[in-house]
């Protein structure tokens, strides 16, 4: 039986009206609609403003988009942004658009795209003007999202602190060790997987959503598969259920 390839998400990001300190629940709802393979960000990087995207960029394998603003007081981003939207759009190759900014000058882009039927997600500031927000199939304020992510870990960080330690595995065939770094990508994208009433996660989600934040795969660090490394980390507990389903649950 053929393997059902996830949706292709194209995330277009108007760096010079969005935070980069949105990009992380940004990259977690996209997960919704499938992997988000195109990461662009369009500006004029000389301005020194945008060192907070500058300073991401690759962290999170987005592709930074030069645009020289040959007028004052002209953005010529915008233009460049819709061009490749566009094109993108008649290459029929993406199933949906996240677009990320608050400004109103998208909208036209936005209901064009959803005409041939995919899915448009507006992430933008509390300022939006309305006529972007309801242009898009979805709009999602990014400064909520940033609340309520940071609201989510200190629960969880809570929760974790009460909660048992696990007993310390046994070590990993060939002595392979997980990096702080790996740790903390697995308890984000834990963070951002929805739970059950014991506080249990899919393994199957937390790894996609960990995929798409990171360009992360499990044999890097000497494991054969995601539920080996879950069950060698001190900090989650894996369940089988009878279903066949793999579960994790963060202990610490």
């Amino acid at each position: 039986m053929t393997k059902e390839t996830p949706p292709n998400i194209a995330l277009l990001i108007d760096a010079d009206n969005a935070s980069p300190s949105g990009i992380d629940p940004v990259l977690t709802v996209l997960a919704e609609l499938g992997t988000v393979n195109i990461r662009r960000a369009y500006a004029n990087w000389r301005k020194p403003a945008l060192k907070g995207w500058a300073d991401i960029v690759h962290k999170f394998g987005i592709e930074p988009q030069q645009q020289f603003d040959l007028t004052k007081g002209k953005n010529a981003t915008d233009m460049k942004m819709t061009i490749d939207a566009m094109d993108l759009l008649f290459r029929g190759r993406v199933n949906g658009f996240g677009i990320m900014s608050s400004d109103s000058d998208f909208m036209p882009l936005a209901q064009r795209i959803r005409q041939d039927g995919l899915p448009v997600y507006g992430f933008g500031g509390d300022k939006t003007p309305e006529a972007f927000k309801q242009a898009c199939t979805r709009f999602i304020d990014v400064n909520a999202l940033i609340k309520v992510q940071g609201a989510e870990k200190k629960a969880d960080n809570a929760a974790a602190a009460r909660s048992s330690a696990k007993p310390d595995p046994k070590p990993a065939a060939g002595g392979a060790s997980i990096d702080e770094d790996v740790i903390q990508l697995l308890i984000d994208a834990y963070q951002a997987s929805k739970r059950d009433e014991r506080g249990f996660a899919s393994l199957s989600e937390v790894g996609k959503i960990a995929g798409n934040r990171s360009s992360f795969d499990v044999r890097n660090h000497g494991f054969p598969r995601l539920l080996d490394m879950f069950e060698a980390s001190p900090q989650f507990t894996t369940e089988r259920r009878e279903n066949g389903g793999l579960f994790v649950k963060r202990l610490r």
